[in-house]
């Protein structure tokens, strides 16, 4: 009973006319992003998180998670009548949803996708609902020890599944940890790392680093990429699947569902490896795999639910722990920090209204979607023929103003800029962005619970491994590290994908 009264509280929170309004351009925004090409759901998250401080913790978090999952939605679009991914989690889609529309199929595979993932986005929201008040209270139980230990597993499991180089990868998880101890000690209140900046006595704002770094750095490398745009122009219809696409499609559906919900809430893991993994346990299970690559429906019904489902299951590390299992949900984070809010085991209990009404959003963002993607295709099919010239231009143009509007300091453009051209570099020779902005937003917050647990141990450093989930996740952690060493371990690993900013 205490669930059904918390959800009509949820939906109370929700349904408030402002909320509403955010919700709508959480979701409208991120099929936006989804359709048009080489922007993603984390360059607009990171372009959108300034407008967040104007409103009120729940309108704000309710956007910026409208803009996450309304993206897997969008993707599906440009996927399937373009073939070219809007956001990475769709590449698998282009497969066989592109497939489609060319044999004059394009309506039921937008209309399978946009379905299926309204079905996993739902089932995300019932475990959610019911996992979350469950798994918040035993994590009351954490101590400083644990949280160390938890954070340090979360960073070694995000680059352990980055595509390319670990050393990289951990190269930019610990550039980012330096980054993070920038500005005034949390204990000693001595400044570190300032260089006599007054404008570093409070830190480098997450704002400017994950603009330039998400924003202006994919804006420069997508300007010398040639995008060819194979748009299909027939005119879509029977957008409603029909009973043998259902029958085809009910098993993956449910299958993606189960393993992209899973997959979300582990450490590294998202959309994309989840997309990955349901296309693959589709192939092996099909009594005629062959077909898949020539148009097969559970190319398209299986990934986007996973995908959808992954979205759905981020959100519960994040919100019992407090701990992001992936870039996206950093960016997140970084949103609840910004308005002096604190993700954890009682977030829950101390701002029911908050949690509550996230979740409530999301069930009535699902059915925005719906309603997004049907009737609108025409739409965003027009949207898909708009210039690069002129997109890439406005996207700059709002990365300076949301810097500077964010704190009203030139000098956070400045560093906006200088990420920007960094991020540039980085893309280029093979440094992923998404270990440093992770291990960023969760450096301060390693460090102070390191130091927490050894001022209560009184320095003994024995404390990590006499606790068993801590000793747990270090022992994870250790084995993370050593599994490249091994060739048949590094040729599984190099097989993984995750650049959710791609």
């Amino acid at each position: 009973m205490d669930v059904i009264a918390n959800v009509f509280h949820g939906f109370g929170v929700a349904l408030e006319p402002v909320n509403l309004v955010y919700c709508f351009i959480g979701v409208f925004i991120g099929t936006l992003v989804g359709v048009l090409p080489g922007i993603g759901p984390i360059s607009a998250m990171s372009l959108l998180l300034p407008v967040t401080l104007s409103g009120t913790p729940e309108s704000g978090i309710i956007m910026m998670a409208g803009i996450y999952y309304g993206s897997m939605y969008g993707g599906s679009t440009t996927s399937i009548l373009v073939n070219i991914p809007g956001e990475a989690a769709s590449v698998v889609t282009c497969i066989d949803g592109h497939q489609m529309a060319k044999r004059g199929r394009a309506g039921p595979a937008l209309g399978i996708s946009a379905l299926g993932s309204f079905i996993a986005g739902t089932f995300a929201l019932v475990a959610l609902m019911l996992v979350a008040p469950s798994l918040a209270e035993v994590a009351i139980a954490f101590g400083p020890a644990e949280y160390a230990s938890l954070m340090v597993l979360g960073l070694v499991v995000l680059t352990f599944l980055t595509q390319g180089s670990m050393a990289k990868a951990l190269l930019m998880a610990c550039i980012g940890i330096v980054l993070g101890l920038v500005g005034l000690d949390s204990i000693t209140a001595q400044p570190r790392l300032t260089f006599g900046r007054i404008e570093l006595i409070d830190g480098i704002g997450l704002v400017p680093v994950v603009m330039g770094l998400f924003g202006l750095a994919e804006v420069l490398l997508n300007t010398e990429q040639a995008i060819k745009r194979d748009i299909i122009n027939a005119k879509i219809t029977q957008l409603m699947p029909n009973r043998d696409d259902w029958k085809r499609s009910a098993g993956p559906i449910g299958r993606g569902t189960v393993l992209g919900f899973f997959l979300g809430i582990l450490p590294g893991g998202g959309a994309v490896v989840a997309s990955f993994a349901s296309y693959a346990l589709e192939k092996r299970l099909s009594k005629q795999p062959e077909q898949f690559g020539h148009g097969a429906i559970e190319g398209v019904a299986g990934p986007e639910a996973a995908n959808n489902a992954a979205a759905g299951g981020a959100f519960i590390p994040l919100m019992t722990l407090g701990i992001p299992p992936n870039v996206v949900m950093a960016l997140l984070l970084g949103a609840f920090v910004i308005h002096g809010l604190q993700p954890g085991p009682l977030l829950i209990s101390q701002n029911p209204g908050l949690f509550w009404g996230i979740v409530a959003s999301m069930y009535i963002g699902n059915a925005m979607l719906l309603v997004l993607n049907l009737p609108m295709i025409g739409i965003w099919v027009k949207l898909l023929k708009l210039p690069y010239n002129v997109l890439f231009p406005m996207i700059v143009l709002f990365t300076i103003i949301g810097v500077y509007c964010s704190s009203n300091n030139v000098f956070d453009v400045y560093v906006m800029v200088a990420f920007g051209i960094i991020g540039y570099f980085m893309r280029k020779f093979g440094y992923e962005p998404a270990p440093l902005v992770l291990a960023f937003v969760l450096g301060p917050l390693l460090e102070n619970n390191l130091r927490k647990s050894l001022i209560l141990s009184q320095g003994d450093l024995t404390t990590f491994v006499e606790r068993p989930i801590s000793a747990a996740c270090l022992v994870f952690a250790l084995v993370l590290l050593v599994a490249p060493l091994l060739p048949a371990l590094r040729r599984k690993r190099e097989m993984v994908a995750l650049d959710e900013g791609a």
